[in-house]
Formats: structure tokens, C-alpha cells, sequence
């Protein structure tokens, strides 16, 4: 027998072995399902904030045997309307006159249209004092719908102008602007023509490049008496600052920034009305079709007019254009609104984020 050392192996006992690939996938499930729950968790208090904080307009929309059938080529398209108003939008609607915001007035009115292949946005300004039939009032400006009739009375107004239904309303108080501003971390224009805005607190702004504040945007996208063309000139700066924001939602350094994003739905959702069918799912759901869009793809135009005249009673309108009010119907009705601008040079090609 040798006398050198030895050693004997231990007897295995059974013990469990260690997986350290097994245990590495583990803790890194765990850390998706922890990362999950937040995201879950920031979604939900999101989609519970929007939910919570908007104001319902109820209702939204006139009776149905009153409304268009959508056109068999528009069938995904979607039209939306947007209005804003200088009165709180999100402290209730009024009890006098269903489907009305407190402060039954829309100075903006918009008719955004989504085509089914979700590719380019088109934003439509329609001048508030566009003298036209509202359906059982006779001839008013457009503006005048939301004080006689409510909501239903401005998108049966709309609907019959174009013929194509409207899926939704969407309005915001234009005190809403100041908070959604700074959430932005502020909101840059190029604007076309420097002038002074009105009132002891008014402000001037330079022309070209210029970057507004909560304050300075409700001052900008308010002024018209500063302006020789008054509303014209108004509804050129309102598209210029909603493009300004859509260009800042749209940046990288916004998308991917949980907190600003949390910021911007908390400071805007209490400005917003919206109709009964808009809810958070609806407008992840929309911005989900609209991932690929970006500032370039969104289209903003005026409708077309024969400019300024005077109503039999004395008021100073802008009178329609029933040709183009009927390319753009047939547009919208064979999902063609992008070719109709391209041939008809319509787009507002001096509007810049």
C-alpha cells in the first residue's frame, strides 16, 4: 500500500445541482414581468387619467335618420371634428342646452380626415364666419351652430356640407394650450408675420422661427385684430401651432420619455370634450394606425371661399365656395382628399412646424 496522500471522493447525497442558464432565464422573466407591471401600471393611470378628466358631451351627434351613409370606397377612412373654444371646456356641459360645453361658442373649427391607409393626415380649417344653412335655423355663420343647437346642430351642419359623416368630436378650451406648451418643453412656429397681440398683456412676436411658452401659445392662436386679413391670418397661426405640437410629440426624445408623455395627458385631459365613443382605448387605438405618420405627412389646408361679403342684415361673412365644397364631398366619399389637393393646389404650402 502507498503511503502517499490521497483523497476520496465525497459520495453524492442527492444534493440538486445548479443551472445557472436555467437560473439566469428565470431572474430575467422576472424582470419582464416586473417591467410588465409598470408598463400596465403607466398605461392604466394613464388611460384612467384621460378617462376621468375629460368632459363627455352627451349628446354628440344628431338622431341618426338625419345623418349621411358613409361611401362604400371611405369605409375605414375616418373624419373627426375638431373645435376649440376660449371658454373652460372641461368643467361640464351647460343645462340649458344639451351637448354644449360651458361657453356655447366655437371660435376654430377643424375636420381632420384619417384615409383608410393611414399614411398622411388631412386637417381642414373651416373660417367660423362661413355664411351657411344650419339645418332648421336657416342661413347663420358656421360659428352660430353651437349656441342654437348644440353639438348635433354642428356636426349635422358639417355632415350636410360634405355628405360624409363625422365619427367624432373632439374640442379643447384654448386654456388647454398653456399647460400642453410646457409640458412640450415649448412649442416652436415659424411665423410668417411679426406682430403685436392685443390687450395690456399683449406681446410681440418676430417674424421667423419663434418658440412659445404656455402663455405666449394662448396669445398666438388667439390674435386676429393685429392682422389686415383678420380671421385668415388667425386660422394660418392656429395650424402652424398644432403643427408645432405634432412635430414635438413626434420627436424621439418625447416617445420614448414616460414622464413627459404622463405630463402632456395630464395637463391637456382636463381641456378636452370629446364625444361618448372617444374614450383612452379609442385614442391609443388611433395613434397605434398613426405610428408611421410624422409632421411631413399631415396636411393642413383652408376650405376654399369667394372671400368677404355682407349678409341681408348687415353682418360681414365669408361666403362659401359651392364648387369646392363639392370636390372636397366627392373627395371624402371616394377616400381621394390627397389627390384632390394635388390637383387643385390647395394645400397650405407656407404651413411650417
Amino acid at each position: 500500500m502507498s503511503s502517499g496522500t490521497y483523497y476520496q471522493a465525497e459520495p453524492d447525497r442527492g444534493g440538486k445541482r445548479k443551472h445557472p442558464v436555467r437560473t439566469t432565464v428565470l431572474v430575467l422573466l422576472g424582470i419582464l414581468v416586473v417591467a410588465g407591471i409598470v408598463v400596465a401600471t403607466y398605461l392604466f393611470s394613464l388611460a384612467y387619467t384621460f378617462n376621468t378628466q375629460t368632459t363627455t358631451i352627451a349628446p354628440a351627434f344628431p338622431v341618426e335618420a338625419t345623418r349621411p351613409v358613409r361611401a362604400p370606397a371611405a369605409e375605414h377612412a375616418m373624419n373627426i371634428l375638431l373645435m376649440g373654444s376660449d371658454v373652460g371646456a372641461g368643467s361640464g356641459a351647460s343645462e340649458d342646452l344639451p351637448g354644449v360645453p360651458n361657453g356655447a361658442r366655437s371660435d376654430t373649427m377643424m375636420l381632420m380626415h384619417i384615409p383608410e391607409n393611414r399614411d398622411d393626415v388631412y386637417v381642414m380649417s373651416i373660417m367660423r364666419d362661413t355664411w351657411t344653412e344650419l339645418p332648421g335655423y336657416g342661413e347663420h355663420k358656421i360659428n352660430a351652430a353651437m349656441s342654437l343647437g348644440g353639438v348635433p346642430l354642428v356636426v349635422r351642419t358639417i355632415e350636410g356640407m360634405f355628405h360624409a359623416p363625422v365619427d367624432h368630436v373632439i374640442i379643447i378650451d384654448f386654456e388647454g394650450f398653456k399647460g400642453l406648451t410646457d409640458a412640450l418643453g415649448g412649442v416652436e412656429v415659424n411665423n410668417p408675420i411679426a406682430f403685436q397681440s392685443e390687450g395690456v398683456h399683449g406681446e410681440f412676436f418676430d417674424q421667423g422661427p419663434v418658440t412659445l411658452d404656455g402663455d405666449s401659445a394662448l396669445k398666438f392662436v388667439r390674435e386676429r385684430y393685429a392682422f389686415t386679413d383678420g380671421d385668415y391670418q388667425r386660422v394660418e397661426n392656429q395650424q402652424l401651432f398644432i403643427k408645432g405640437v405634432m412635430s414635438q410629440l413626434l420627436r424621439a426624445d418625447t416617445l420614448t420619455n414616460p414622464l413627459k408623455i404622463s405630463d402632456v395627458v395630464h395637463q391637456i385631459s382636463p381641456y378636452l370634450s370629446v364625444d361618448e365613443d372617444f374614450n383612452a382605448g379609442t385614442a391609443a387605438s388611433l395613434a397605434f394606425s398613426l405610428r408611421s405618420v410624422r409632421t411631413d405627412d399631415v396636411h393642413f389646408f383652408t376650405l376654399p371661399n369667394l372671400g368677404i361679403g355682407t349678409s341681408l342684415d348687415g353682418q360681414s361673412i365669408v361666403l362659401k365656395d359651392d364648387a369646392a365644397i363639392a370636390e372636397i364631398a366627392d373627395a371624402l366619399d371616394t377616400d381621394s382628399l390627397g389627390e384632390y389637393l394635388e390637383s387643385s393646389h390647395t394645400e397650405d404650402q407656407d404651413v411650417q412646424g
